[in-house]
């Protein structure tokens, strides 16, 4: 299997690119401003799920088919650049309750939006296509069964990373109080500017 020293490097190059705010990071924080702790760790949970997917993609060599296909490739992007529009406008025209904040969303439904925001990320599949490669050795055994070695331990590091964005920006949007509509409004700004952000995002 992969020798210690590999996989110490890896842990570190993987560090340095969890720790960097992303849109997952982005994601994640709208959720627990806008909805609470609980939340913000149900999307967390919903977007390593979706990283799941994308180990099992690249390690059946999917990811290579999606990056080296221009038409699949811009089925998944365009899928997810509408998902996250869709989210966003919804942010902005669901109605507030009585209580003076919008209607909770079920905590299910959150996990699955974040699994979808995860899967219909196209620059995730790439990222598995330019980082692991680097790792892998063809005489240390099955290479499937090494992206899956490292895919699970980059899911790991990012959802203890993911973990500390959903506890603080649920934290904040505690404390926050009833200022939920503008919680709701700038959280469905991200949802837009991460569409923007996808939809020019071209193929490396």
């Amino acid at each position: 299997m992969i020798s210690p020293s590999t996989f110490l490097l890896f842990v570190t190059a993987s560090l340095a690119l969890v720790l960097v705010p992303g849109p997952n990071h982005l994601y994640i924080a709208a959720r627990g401003l806008a909805q609470g702790r609980a939340a913000g760790l149900a999307s967390a949970l919903g977007v390593e799920t979706g990283t799941l997917v994308h180990i099992a993609a690249a390690s059946a060599g999917l990811s290579y088919v999606i990056s080296t296909s221009a038409a699949l490739f811009a089925v998944v992007k365009w899928a997810g650049v509408a998902y996250l529009v869709y989210l966003g406008v919804r942010a902005f025209t669901s109605k507030d309750e009585a209580a003076g904040g919008p209607a909770p969303q079920p905590l299910p439904k959150v996990f699955l939006e974040g699994v979808l925001v995860n899967v219909l990320n196209p620059k995730v599949a790439l990222f598995f296509l330019a980082l692991l490669p680097q790792f892998l050795d063809p005489g240390a055994g099955s290479p499937a069964l090494q992206v899956a070695v490292l895919g699970v331990t980059l899911l790991a590091l990012g959802l203890l990373s993911d973990v500390v964005y959903a506890l603080t920006a649920g934290t904040l949007g505690a404390r926050l109080g009833r200022r939920t509509r503008t919680l709701r409004r700038a959280g469905g700004v991200v949802y837009l500017g991460l569409g923007v952000a996808t939809a020019f995002a071209g193929r490396q």
